[in-house]
């Protein structure tokens, strides 16, 4: 090692950027965990009113309530996908410091605002409708943070992307234990909800103060120097070469630039259709279709108001995060194994095993996987599946073009992981409606 860096003095940079991709995912993962909350204010006041003992459950649910988890994943997924192809643009553009501090700012101004408003009391339509603007709010805000994170850990050693990977794995784990304490305080709903909310606020800033104190550490600015200069003078070198020699072909090389992406895209065109099915199928059945199972051993007790958050949210980040882990000591199948699509097209079982367990209400299929211990099982398989197959696409993506080329593949590859969760929104309201 070269003794002109600076050490990373306590892991500082390290445990920097673990927190700033904890809040990158953190907030988008507080309002899906928290969807019995947003149910509960969506209730219709008239129907609740007239609600009998002998109604059934689909009966009392709400036109906005029957809808929530499709929308809300619709809304997440299609402008997270939108932003991560404009940060391309927005990264050129805008400063790096008003990109990362600015969307923590306003991702930290949404949750204060969703925190005030468990205070406030709307009607169903107004309550939906702000909510679904908070989370297109949170979720471009965040598409933006993210791209604009893995930018700036590319200016440090490669092993500085693993704190990132972490900090968002881990940040599902974060929220659904942050609201199985709620629940466990044993409040009111509104009381355990601003609570919630609260704690969200305090780790996205906790974030920001983070990211404040970054450019102070010697670690930190001696990459951030000496590799920012070096691209610099190579740029003017080039553009001076442009002028004297190629400016009549301006145009002409404009035009390779397609050819040279598509000629990486056929090189890697199985990992991103692979990771684009990942996400489709996840995001199709989760969370619209596993929040709506419902527990058949709790009878009344308290497992029934701690299943979805343990089964369904708890157990899928637990389980895709050591999924994503497991990447880190063991790559098999290998990049050019033909069983890794073949894995990831057999993940297609898990939407009618989760179909057939007890989704309520349901109207077309009939109930096979009764038992709490059938979701359990599936919820496990389903999450560690998704986690390590679809980490080692994102991973074998780049490995599959030559080094100068590695970029733009796994930028391809972003662009196709957000594609997938974006189909999976659209899919997942057929899902739910062919239940």
């Amino acid at each position: 090692m070269d003794p002109q860096v600076p050490k990373d003095k306590y892991n500082g940079v390290w445990l920097i950027f673990f927190m700033l991709g904890l809040g990158t995912l953190l907030p988008w993962n507080f309002f899906m965990t928290a969807t019995m909350y947003f149910t509960s204010r969506l209730a219709d006041p008239l129907s609740e009113a007239n609600f009998s003992v002998n109604a059934t459950e689909e009966e009392s649910r709400s036109v906005l309530q029957a809808k929530f988890n499709n929308v809300m994943t619709l809304c997440a997924m299609v402008p997270l996908l939108v932003f991560t192809c404009l940060n391309s643009v927005l990264h050129q553009r805008i400063p790096q410091k008003i990109r990362i501090a600015g969307s923590l700012t306003a991702i930290l101004l949404v949750f204060l605002l969703t925190a005030i408003l468990v205070k406030v009391d709307l009607d169903p339509l107004p309550f939906f409708i702000i909510t679904m603007i908070k989370i297109i709010c949170i979720n471009s805000f965040g598409a933006v943070l993210q791209g604009s994170l893995f930018g700036m850990a590319g200016l440090l050693p490669a092993s500085y992307t693993t704190p990132i990977m972490s900090g968002q794995g881990l940040a599902g784990t974060f929220a659904a234990f942050a609201m199985i304490c709620a629940i466990a305080n044993g409040s009111a709903m509104h009381d355990s909800a601003f609570g919630y909310f609260i704690t969200a606020c305090v780790v996205i800033s906790l974030a920001i103060a983070s990211y404040a104190v970054l450019p102070r550490l010697a670690f930190f600015q001696y990459y951030q120097e000496s590799q920012q200069s070096k691209p610099a003078e190579d740029e003017e070198n080039k553009m001076d070469l442009l002028k004297k020699d190629e400016r009549k072909k301006s145009a002409g090389d404009d035009n390779k630039q397609t050819p040279s992406i598509l000629a990486i895209f056929k090189k890697i065109w199985v990992m991103a259709f692979s990771v684009c099915f990942a996400f489709t199928i996840t995001i199709g059945t989760f969370p619209a279709v596993t929040v709506d199972v419902k527990s058949t051993i709790a009878d009344g007790g308290k497992w029934e108001l701690y299943f979805i958050p343990v089964s369904c949210f708890l157990l899928f980040n637990v389980f895709d995060w050591l999924g994503r882990s497991l990447t880190a000591v063991c790559m098999w199948p290998g990049k050019d194994s033909k069983l890794l699509p073949g894995l990831l097209v057999a993940r297609v079982i898990f939407v009618p095993l989760f179909m057939l367990c007890n989704v309520q209400p349901r109207h077309n299929l009939p109930v096979y996987f009764s038992h709490d211990g059938w979701f359990i099982a599936f919820m496990i398989l389903f999450a560690f599946s998704n986690g390590y197959l679809a980490s080692l696409c994102m991973c074998f993506g780049p490995k599959k073009v030559d080094a100068s080329e590695a970029e733009t593949a796994g930028a391809i590859m972003a662009f196709f992981l957000s594609l997938g969760l974006a189909l999976g929104a659209c899919l997942s309201f057929m899902f739910r409606a062919l239940v």
